[in-house]
C-alpha cells in the first residue's frame, strides 16, 4: 500500500515576510487528525509496553535512526521549535508560535510559546533553543542536520520569549532542522552527553532506564499540550525480530516496532493485530559504494551492479510489497521525484557483463550488512545478483552499532545494504544532512565539483519547491545516475504492528513514534 500523493502547493515556503497567524494550540490539536491504530475512545490510564530492538544510546542520541529507542524518547519527553505532519511538509507551530522569515531568506524570528517548563520546573526560554542548536555542532553526537545548525551565524536571545536566528545565506532546509532539533535543556546538556539526565518539556517525563532491557517514561501531568492519556510508556529491549513477535502474540507487548514484514503481515492478516504504516516517514534501500575502493572506482562497474540488481525481487520477497522499486532516492510524494529517472537502470544482465567485460576484470569485494533484520536477506540476494555478471561478494555482518560507525566514518572497505532517509524532507536536505549523500562528506568517500556546485544551489534557494530549485534537483539526480556512489534499490514504507486495544499511536517524518494521544481501550489494562 502506498501513500496518497500528496500535493505540492501547501508546502511552498515563500521566504518573503510569512507571519504564521492563527496556528497556535498544541501538536495534538493539529495532528490529532492524522493518528492512527484503532478507532475508539479515549481512556484514561495504562502502561502501553512498546517493544524495540536496540538500547538507549545517550552517545548517539541526537543522531537520527528509524525506529530507534532514542528517536522514540526524543519524541516523547521533548519537544520540537515546529513539526510537521504526515501529509506536507507544512511546518506547524510547537514550541514556536507564531514566526517571520525576512525577504532575503537570511534571518528567521521566532516566537516562543509561554508558561513552557521543563519537567524539573525550571522555564524555557530562547537561550534554550540555542543550546539546543549549537549542541548539533558541538559534539559528542554527529547529527545529520550539523551542516544546517551551522549555517545559523548569530542567535539574538535577548526576549527571553523570541529568538531572531541569521544565516550565512538563504537556507531552504531550516524547518527541516527545527523539526528534527529537540529542544534540551541547556543547563543541562553535559549530563545529558553522560546518559544522567534527559529534561525536556514533552507530554512524557524520563523516570528510569535499565540498561539493555527497558526505558519507561511517565506522564507529565503539567503539560502545555494537556495531559497524555497514558500514565507510561516503557520501551522494552528485544534482541531479535522473532523475539519482538513472540512477545506480541503472547501479550507481552502493547506494540512492537522492528518486526520482519512477513511476521508484520501474518500478525495483522491473521491474528487481528493493527497495521499503523508509517506514511510520510518513508525510507530507502540501498547499495552503497566505497568509490576509493580500486574495485569499484570504474563507474562502468558500478553501472554493472545497477543493471544486475533485482530490485523487483527485493521488494516483492523481502518487503511484501510495502514499497516500490527506484533508481533516484526520491519517494512519490517528494516535490523531486522524477519517474522518468526511475527507467534508467532496470535489471539486464547481459547490458551487466558488457560493461564488466570492458572495465576488465572485479576481484572479490566485501558486502556489508547489518544482521537482526531484513539487510541479511538483501544482501543474500545481491550477492546472488552480482554472482550472475561475474562479480563475486563476500558477505560482513555487522550489528547496528558497527554498521553504523562505519557509515558515518566512511570505513565500508567495498559495498553494503542498508536504509537511508531525509528524502522526505525538503529535498536539498538528502544531498546537504545525509551520511550517504552529504556532499561535503560523505559514506561513499566520493567528491565532485558538479556535485558540490548542485546540492549548495539546492540548498541556498529560499523557496524549495520553486522552478529553480527543480533545476537544481535534476542536476543532482544526473550525478546519482551517471556516478552511482550510491545504488538506489526501492523506496520502503515502514509499519509498527500494535495490538487491537491500543488507540491512537502518532509518529513523525522520522518515524518516531509519539504517544501523546495514545490509550488503551481494556480496562484490566489501565489504571
Amino acid at each position: 500500500m502506498f501513500p496518497i500523493p500528496r500535493s505540492r502547493k501547501p508546502w511552498v515556503l515563500a521566504l518573503t515576510v510569512v507571519v504564521v497567524l492563527g496556528l497556535g494550540g498544541c501538536r495534538s490539536a493539529v495532528e490529532a487528525q492524522q493518528t492512527t491504530a484503532t478507532s475508539g475512545p479515549v481512556a484514561a490510564g495504562g502502561d502501553l509496553r512498546v517493544g524495540v530492538l536496540g538500547d538507549l544510546s545517550p552517545k548517539t542520541f541526537l543522531q537520527i535512526g528509524t525506529g530507534s529507542v532514542n528517536g522514540h524518547v526524543l519524541a516523547n519527553v521533548y519537544d520540537t521549535l515546529i513539526t510537521y505532519d504526515h501529509a506536507t511538509l507544512t511546518p506547524r507551530p510547537s514550541l514556536a508560535t507564531p514566526w517571520s522569515t525576512a525577504p532575503d531568506g537570511k534571518t528567521l524570528t521566532l516566537n516562543l510559546r509561554e508558561h513552557v517548563r521543563f519537567h524539573d520546573g525550571r522555564p524555557f526560554t530562547s537561550t534554550d533553543v540555542r543550546a539546543s542548536l549549537q549542541a548539533y555542532l558541538g559534539g559528542p553526537w554527529t547529527p545529520q542536520f550539523k551542516r544546517t545548525a551551522a549555517a545559523i551565524t548569530s542567535y539574538d536571545v535577548s526576549d527571553p520569549h523570541r529568538i531572531v536566528l541569521t544565516f550565512a545565506h538563504p537556507t531552504g532546509n531550516v524547518f527541516d532542522l527545527l523539526d528534527s532539533a529537540p529542544v534540551l535543556d541547556g543547563s543541562k546538556i553535559d549530563e545529558l552527553k553522560a546518559g544522567k539526565s534527559f529534561n525536556g518539556t514533552g507530554p512524557f517525563r524520563f523516570d528510569s532506564w535499565t540498561p539493555n532491557s527497558s526505558v519507561r517514561l511517565v506522564r507529565n501531568t503539567g503539560y502545555w499540550g494537556g495531559a497524555a492519556p497514558l500514565d507510561a510508556v516503557t520501551f522494552v529491549e528485544a534482541r531479535d525480530p522473532k523475539s519482538l513477535y513472540t512477545r506480541l502474540r503472547t501479550g507481552q507487548l502493547d506494540v512492537a516496532s522492528g518486526l520482519t514484514d512477513s511476521d508484520h503481515q501474518i500478525a495483522t492478516r491473521r491474528y487481528g493485530f493493527s497495521d499503523i504504516q508509517l506514511t510520510g516517514g518513508e525510507s530507502q534501500v540501498y547499495v552503497g559504494v566505497n568509490v576509493a575502493n580500486p574495485a569499484l572506482g570504474d563507474p562502468r562497474v558500478r553501472r554493472a551492479i545497477a543493471y544486475a540488481v533485482d530490485r523487483d525481487r527485493i521488494i516483492k520477497d523481502v518487503y511484501r510489497g510495502s514499497g516500490y522499486p527506484v533508481n533516484l532516492p526520491w519517494p512519490r510524494t517528494s516535490p523531486a521525484y522524477d519517474e522518468s529517472g526511475n527507467r534508467t537502470y532496470r535489471r539486464d544482465l547481459q547490458r551487466a557483463r558488457d560493461l564488466l567485460r570492458e572495465a576488465g576484470p572485479v576481484p572479490p569485494i566485501d558486502l556489508d550488512y547489518t544482521t537482526g533484520g531484513s539487510d541479511r536477506i538483501v544482501a543474500e540476494i545481491i550477492q546472488s545478483n552480482l554472482r550472475e555478471v561475474g562479480i563475486t561478494a563476500n558477505l560482513v555482518p555487522n550489528d547496528r552499532t558497527v554498521q553504523a560507525t562505519k557509515l558515518i566514518g566512511g570505513q565500508f572497505s567495498g559495498l553494503w545494504i542498508l536504509q537511508h532517509a531525509f528524502a522526505q524532507f525538503t529535498p536539498s536536505t538528502l544531498a546537504v544532512s545525509a551520511y550517504p549523500f552529504n556532499a561535503a562528506k560523505n559514506s561513499s568517500n566520493y567528491s565532485s565539483a558538479e556535485y558540490s556546485s548542485a546540492a549548495d544551489a539546492a540548498w541556498k534557494i529560499a523557496d524549495p519547491a520553486s522552478p529553480q530549485a527543480l533545476d537544481a534537483y535534476r542536476r543532482l539526480d544526473r550525478v546519482w545516475l551517471d556516478d552511482l556512489f550510491l545504488i538506489e534499490i526501492g523506496v520502503v514504507i515502514s509499519s509498527v504492528t500494535a495490538a487491537p486495544t491500543v488507540h491512537g499511536v502518532d509518529w513523525d517524518r522520522r518515524d518516531q513514534l509519539h504517544f501523546d494521544h495514545t490509550s488503551l481501550a481494556t480496562s484490566d489494562r489501565r489504571s
